[in-house]
Formats: C-alpha cells, sequence, structure tokens
C-alpha cells in the first residue's frame, strides 16, 4: 500500500512524517537494540559497586575475576550495540535523504520556467545538497536518541534512588531548573540560526549571480560594487554567527554548571551519610559514576534539541521556498498519451506578467497540418512568447491554444513529450557524450512508453551518423574522433590495419585523389626535421610510451641529457629556452589572458615558474637544477611551425636529424619498450588517429584546409571499411559541463539532431539556427523543406529574413499582437509590416 506521502506534494510534507516513512521495521529494531544497551549501561555501575564493597572489601578473589568479567563484558557489549545504534541512524536519516532529495528534485524540474528566471541557480542547489544534511542527521536519530537517552536517564535515576534515595531525589531535581531555563535561551539561539542560514543563502546566490555574470562585472568594471554587495552580507553573516555561537557557548556554559551542582551535593550529603555510617564507600563510587552518565543523557538530548531546531529551520525553508505547484500535470492518468493530429489553432491568445504587461494581446491564427510557419517581428514582438505557449514552456493567462483539437494547457507533459519537439535559441547541452546528448529525447521518450523508430528500438549507430550528416555535424563528430588515441589496453586491430590502410593511400596518393590535400600536410621523414612536431620528437622521431620518457619527465632523466651532452645539443637548448623564457614573459606580461596561451610552448599552469627564471636570467643570477631542467623542458616543448616565436638554427636542426638513429639505436639497447619510433609500416599508439593515417601534421598554414583533410580521411576510410568504428569514437567524446567543450554553433547542431531524431508531428524552432553559419543554415532549412514539410507542422521564429520564401505562411508581430499573416509574395505586395521589416534589414 503506497504512503500517503507519496501521493502528497513534498513541499507540503512534514519534517516528521519522514522519520517513520518505510522505516517502521528499522526504528522497532532500533528500539530493541537500545533496551539491551541501556541494561548494559547499569549492570557495570552495580559491579563497580561490588567489586569495592564485596570483592576488594572481603578480599575475595574469584569475586573479583567474576564481577570485573561482567563490568568488561557489558562495557563492551554496550560499545558494540552503540555502534550498531549509530550505523542504523546513519541508514536510516541518508536512505530517508536519498528519497526527499529525488521527489525535491522531481518537483523542482516540474516547476514553471519562469520560476527559474527569478531564482538563483547557486540557492536551488544550495538547498537540495549542502542544506539538507542536517535534516538527515535529524531523521536518522529522531527515534534513536531520544529513546536510548530517556531510558538511560530514568535507569540511571532509578539505580541513584535505589543507592539512596534522599541523594538521588536531591541530584535529580537540579534537572527541572535547568529544563525551565534552556529552552528560554535556545529560543534567541533558534532564530539568530535562523538569520545566518537566510544570509547564508543570500551569500551563495550572491557568488552564483557574480560568477555567472562576470562578464557583465568586467564589461562594466564593476568589481567594486559586487565587492560592496558581497561586504553587506558577509557583514550580517558575521554578526549573526556571532550571536549563534555566544548562545551555544551559552547554552553550554549552564549545562557545564549544572552538571557541576550534582557532584556538590554528593560530596556534601553523601560525605555526611558515610561520616555517619550509613552509605559505603563502593556506592558513593557507583552513585558518581551514575551521576557522571545520568549527564550524558541529558547532554544529548539538548544537542539532539539543537539539531531538530536546525534542521526543521532548514527543512521548512527549504519547502517554503519550492512550495510552488506545477503549471501541468506530468504524466496521464487512466489513458494512453494522445496521438494528436498536427493542426493548431490559436485564439485571443494573451499573456500577461508582472501585474498587467501584455506580452501577447488576442493573438489568433491557424496552422494546417504540415504547414510551415515563420513567426518573425522585432525585438520584443512576442514572437518566442507565442512559440513558447504553443511549447507549453509558459501557461498562457488568457485565450486558447488548440493542438489537434485538444488544449495544450490541459495536456500532461507527456502528451506534449509524445507530439511535440522543440529548439531553443540557446540549446542546453548535458555533460556526457556527444551520443548520449543526440540520444536525449529519443530515451526520454522511451521512458514515457514512446519511441523514435517505428521498430520501438533505441535509434542505431547509422541513425544517428545520418543525423548528424543532415545538420552538417559529422564532420565535427569525426574531428572529435581523428584527435583520439585508440585504447592501448583493448586496441582494434582490425581498425588499426585500416588506419595503416588509409595512410598507405595518402603517402601513395600525391598523384590521385589525395594530391589537392598533400601539399597542407607534413609528412614525417626520418631525413628531415618536421616543424610541426616538438624538438623532443625530432629527436627520438617517435613519441614515448613510458611515462619516464614522455614530455612532462623527459627533461629530468639523466641518461637523455647524457645523449644530448655527446651530441653538441645542450647548449643548443639551453640558449634555445633561456630566449623563449625571456620572449614570452616580455611579450604576455605579467597577468596574461587565458587565450594567451593557445600557441604558447610555455603551459598557462607554470607561467608564474618561469616568470621568476626569466627575471633571474636578467639578473645575471645563476639558475638552481629545477630552473635548469624547466629551460630544458620549455626547448623540448618548443613546436616552430606552431609556436613559431623564434627560427631554428640550421646548425642545431642538422645536429637533431643527424643523432635520430644514434638515439633509436641507444633506446633500443638500453631502454627498450620506452618509445615507439615512427615507422611508415606500424600503428603509433602515442599518436591521434588523424596523425597515424596522415603520418604527419597539417600545417599550421593550412587555412581553410581542415575540412577538405578531413573529408579526404572520410573517403579514406569509407574505402577500408572503417568509418563507423571511427565515427563512433567521435560519438563518444565528452562534451563537457554544459557543453563548454563544443562551439555555440556545435551546440545548436546537437539539439537540431536530437529532435529530429524524435521525428515530432510538431517542430517548434526558435530562432534555432542562429548560432549557424550560412552553409549550415541553408543545409539544415533545406532538411525541413525537403524531409518535414506536409508531414510535421513546424512553427520557427527565424532571424533570418531570406529563408522566409521556404515557408507556407509568415506571421508578423508587434507589441505583442500579429499585425498581419499571410503568404510570403502576398504580403510583400501589400507593403505593410513585414514590406517595411524586410526594407528596415535591407537598410
Amino acid at each position: 500500500m503506497p504512503h500517503p506521502n507519496d501521493n502528497k506534494r513534498i513541499t507540503k510534507t512534514a519534517l516528521y512524517s519522514w522519520v517513520l516513512y518505510k522505516n517502521i521495521p528499522l526504528q522497532l529494531a532500533v528500539v530493541g537494540i537500545i533496551v539491551v544497551t541501556v541494561a548494559m549501561r547499569v549492570l557495570p555501575l552495580e559491579m563497580q559497586k561490588r567489586i569495592i564493597n564485596e570483592a576488594i572489601g572481603l578480599k575475595d578473589l574469584p569475586a573479583l575475576w567474576r564481577y570485573c568479567a561482567l563490568y568488561i563484558g557489558a562495557v563492551t557489549l554496550a560499545g558494540i550495540l552503540k555502534y550498531c545504534i549509530n550505523l542504523m541512524q546513519v541508514y536510516i536519516g541518508e536512505k530517508t535523504l536519498k528519497v526527499v532529495r529525488e521527489r525535491l528534485y522531481e518537483h523542482l524540474l516540474s516547476l514553471p520556467v519562469q520560476f527559474y528566471r527569478r531564482t538563483s541557480p547557486g540557492n536551488v542547489i544550495s538547498y537540495l545538497i549542502t542544506e539538507f544534511i542536517p535534516v538527515a542527521t535529524f531523521i536518522g536519530q529522531a527515534v534513536a536518541v531520544p529513546a536510548v537517552n530517556v531510558l538511560t536517564f530514568f535507569a540511571m535515576a532509578g539505580y541513584m534512588i535505589h543507592l539512596n534515595p534522599t541523594i538521588g531525589l536531591i541530584s535529580i531535581s537540579i534537572y527541572p531548573i535547568e529544563l525551565f531555563i534552556l529552552p528560554r535561551i535556545q529560543k534567541y539561539f533558534r532564530r539568530a540560526n535562523r538569520q545566518r542560514i537566510e544570509h547564508t543563502q543570500k551569500l551563495s546566490g550572491l557568488v552564483g549571480e557574480a560568477v555567472s555574470g562576470v562578464h557583465e562585472v568586467h564589461s562594466n568594471a564593476s568589481i567594486p560594487l559586487e565587492k560592496a554587495r558581497f561586504s553587506a552580507v558577509i557583514e550580517k553573516l558575521y554578526k549573526a554567527t556571532v550571536t549563534q555561537n555566544s548562545i551555544k557557548f551559552g547554552i553550554k556554559f549552564v549545562n557545564n554548571f549544572f552538571m557541576s551542582l550534582g557532584p556538590f551535593v554528593l560530596f556534601l550529603i553523601g560525605g555526611y551519610y558515610a561520616i555517619q555510617g550509613h552509605f559505603d564507600v563502593g556506592a558513593i563510587v557507583a552513585f558518581l559514576s551514575a551521576y557522571e552518565k545520568l549527564y550524558d543523557p541529558w547532554k544529548e538530548l539538548m544537542e539532539f534539541w539543537q539539531v531538530y531546531q536546525d534542521s526543521s529551520v532548514r527543512y521548512g525553508q527549504i519547502m517554503r521556498a519550492f512550495d510552488h505547484a506545477p503549471e501541468f500535470k506530468q504524466f496521464t492518468e487512466g489513458r494512453e498519451p494522445y496521438a494528436l493530429d498536427n493542426d493548431i489553432e490559436v485564439r485571443d491568445l494573451s499573456f500577461v506578467i508582472g501585474g498587467n504587461i501584455r506580452l501577447l494581446d488576442s493573438v489568433s491564427m491557424k496552422v494546417k497540418g504540415g504547414e510551415h510557419v515563420a513567426l518573425v517581428g522585432f525585438s520584443g514582438s512576442g514572437k518566442s512568447t507565442l512559440a513558447l505557449c504553443v511549447a507549453q514552456l509558459y501557461k498562457y493567462t488568457g485565450g486558447s491554444i488548440l493542438v489537434g483539437g485538444r488544449e495544450v494547457s490541459e495536456l500532461t507533459k507527456q502528451d506534449i513529450s509524445y507530439n511535440l519537439g522543440m529548439v531553443a535559441q540557446h540549446p542546453f547541452i548535458f555533460d556526457g557524450t556527444v551520443k548520449e546528448n543526440l540520444l536525449y529525447s529519443c530515451q526520454s521518450l522511451a521512458m514515457q512508453g514512446g519511441s523514435c523508430t517505428p521498430s520501438g528500438n533505441e535509434p542505431t549507430l547509422d541513425d544517428l551518423i545520418k543525423i548528424s550528416q543532415q545538420v552538417g555535424f559529422f564532420t565535427d563528430v569525426l574531428a572529435f574522433a581523428l584527435r583520439a588515441k585508440l585504447d592501448t589496453k583493448n586496441p582494434d586491430r582490425s581498425l588499426k590495419e585500416a588506419i595503416l590502410a588509409s595512410r598507405k593511400e595518402f603517402q601513395e596518393g600525391e598523384a590521385g585523389m589525395y594530391a589537392d590535400v598533400a601539399e597542407y600536410i607534413e609528412f614525417f621523414d626520418v631525413d628531415s626535421y618536421s616543424r610541426y612536431m616538438t624538438v623532443a620528437e625530432n629527436i627520438a622521431f617517435g613519441a614515448a610510451i613510458n611515462e619516464k620518457f614522455d614530455q612532462e619527465h623527459l627533461h629530468e632523466h639523466h641518461q637523455f641529457i647524457e645523449f644530448l651532452e655527446g651530441h653538441g645539443l645542450v647548449a643548443h637548448l639551453t640558449v634555445l629556452g633561456e630566449t623563449l623564457a625571456r620572449m614570452i614573459t616580455d611579450e604576455l606580461g605579467p597577468t596574461p589572458e587565458h587565450d594567451a596561451f593557445t600557441n604558447n610552448p610555455i603551459p598557462e599552469a607554470e607561467y608564474g615558474e618561469y616568470q621568476k627564471v626569466a627575471n633571474r636570467l636578467d639578473s645575471g643570477e645563476p639558475l638552481s637544477e629545477k630552473e635548469k631542467g624547466l629551460i630544458f623542458k620549455l626547448a623540448l616543448a618548443f613546436i616552430p611551425g606552431i609556436h613559431g616565436q623564434i627560427e631554428l638554427d640550421k646548425g642545431f636542426v642538422n645536429r637533431v636529424v643527424r643523432s635520430r638513429q644514434d638515439f633509436m639505436d641507444k633506446v633500443t639497447r638500453d631502454h627498450p619498450d620506452s618509445f615507439r619510433f615512427f615507422s611508415h609500416e606500424e600503428y603509433i599508439d602515442s599518436l591521434n588517429i588523424q596523425d597515424n593515417i596522415l603520418f604527419g601534421r597539417v600545417r599550421a598554414d593550412a587555412t581553410g584546409a581542415e575540412d577538405e583533410i578531413n573529408h579526404r580521411i572520410m573517403q579514406a576510410l569509407i574505402m577500408q571499411g572503417a568509418l563507423e568504428p571511427v565515427a563512433e569514437m567521435g560519438l563518444n567524446f565528452e562534451v563537457g559541463s554544459m557543453g563548454d567543450r563544443l562551439s555555440g554553433g556545435q551546440r545548436q547542431k546537437v539539439a537540431l539532431a536530437r529532435t529530429f531524431l524524435k521525428v515530432p508531428p510538431v517542430l517548434i524552432l526558435d530562432e534555432a539556427t542562429a548560432a549557424l553559419d550560412n552553409k549550415s543554415q541553408g543545409r539544415v532549412q533545406n532538411i525541413l523543406t525537403n524531409n518535414w514539410k506536409g508531414k510535421s507542422t513546424v512553427l520557427a521564429v527565424i532571424h533570418r529574413l531570406d529563408m522566409l520564401p521556404y515557408y507556407d505562411k509568415v506571421v508578423v508581430l508587434k507589441a505583442g499582437r500579429i499585425v498581419e499573416q499571410g503568404g510570403y509574395e502576398e504580403l510583400l505586395e501589400q507593403k505593410g509590416a513585414l514590406y517595411t521589416l524586410i526594407h528596415g534589414k535591407e537598410d
């Protein structure tokens, strides 16, 4: 039977209801263990008394062994049981927190888009991740801590009364006084804690805003302004934190004071009874131990109370922050998702925000199934808002939108997913691979019972390659693959053989199909110095496969340095490294931009060290061994054709070429399997696929040749039957957080491809090609015109007016109203709003 919490909006669920949520058997088990634990805590006290009075007092050695064994056994068992209780607390708390976070995350994603326009992502992340940690602690402790400590308190109190009713009752009477005082102090603690949490959240949101909008901060030179805003909030946080801690330490003082009163009563009254012979020494020791243990549960209960107060404040703030109802139902209930006709009708549509700001005002239009309609207008005309209302991203405030005769506002998100696809102007790309992003819409549809393919299966590799080619993204996919290296642990031998065969085509194709790109490639030649390899690669005519010989560590290898000295290369490399260090640090200055390191032999992370080296060189001070190593490392990493700071000395170049064979012989003899030398007949694992196919490097001055070279490589791979496995490697390229390893155009191509894969009956395009070049935009438009017209309805917000002739109807908006609509030629002949819009563009 489902729990009531399962059907209730999570933001309306009380904190305490989670304590028993699917945890009743576990909580009962915890209480059972607690009862045994409390008994094991009382037993050692009785053993203390008997050890002193009976075993030691009567000099009974067997009794001493017996009581000591019972004492240590009870203590050990109590410790083990306490450990089990703690583990169960953590398990219960974290298991429940997992459910709370999952349900809250699902709720968050269902909230209106407008909610996220006024809510800081930093606050959402903080609420969902950090602020919930104390809540998990409380949920785990909610039964165990009160039970174990209340039972322990009464067990110890009962034992003390058993030992001496008078002293026991007087000692226990202290706690009601503390119970009267502490809650009043804690009221102020809660208030200070609430303020601290509020200021922490404000600070988190402020930092998140500043980091997200750092380009705006830089463009306005507003660092002092942002610092002032930050300082104002952090000052309030500072005061609230100091106040909270002052009260917390005050609570500790009161606790410690009352704790000290117990021994005072025992020593005063108990001492009197002992002198009178009414209280034995063993009872005094047991009583003192019991009183100390009586304070422990009291202390833990006070701490638990503080955890509860902190958790309840946090939980309440989190749930209030997200206590908004979703605008639309997420899933269909009692029926299958609708398979709608793809005609669209908009009737007297209005969309009002902020009281009385009308973004759309009495908009009406009809779109026949399979018709392609362009929405145009100046910025702020409402064209994107109209598209977003049709896509159910905005809930319109008046009028009606019908898709296939069904009211959009009454459809579920599942219905929309089945019937509609959308590509935004700034599409979001998720962290993961290209393939995962391409399949995103299809996988989501499959989880809801739908499918992107007639067979019901996930799109195949061929499908992904085809759609990538259609939107002009396949060349990018191929480029990702060509920059990758094959897995050396699980090599694909057939792919290696295909790459070697493709290499042969390039090497021998100067008179054939590859002749037109051969001039852009510097092929590897053992008798020539390569301007597009590092100095280290030129010396070795190969690449390291042993970490000790790689580019990061080669300069530290003493045998390599000895080889360089033996061939007269050390002096040249020293001068080269010193010259580069001086020249680059002088050119870039003290704080270079990130982009300055794009074609630079000095890594950005090591720039500060090279600045110090350059300063020492200028001052004439001798370099340390580490600094000499940096100079060598810089010289060995220099690539003349790419870095271009200086030209290499011809004498040095000739020495390097003449030393190659000696280096190969020495390494083969002394360090086999440390280098893979460039051999025309072998695959080189340390090089990427492109370098292996070309057996060389693309020249930096081959402007515009990269696409043609990739095209020739693709032809070679097709001829060898290797295109698909290489393309699959490209599809597995990691795009980075929010797709930051992709360009704006590549992100739009991914978004178009993943929506096209879905083949929705209705397609909404909100300036979906704005980041594409003219050629790519034309390609996408041809796909829409040739493959989609008459089949899927397309509603497109257009930014390039030269694309309008491809559309069946043009709708012109101005200030939230449709001012004219009709065929492209028809509207131009009227010389109305569209004519003015285009004329303005042409001017």
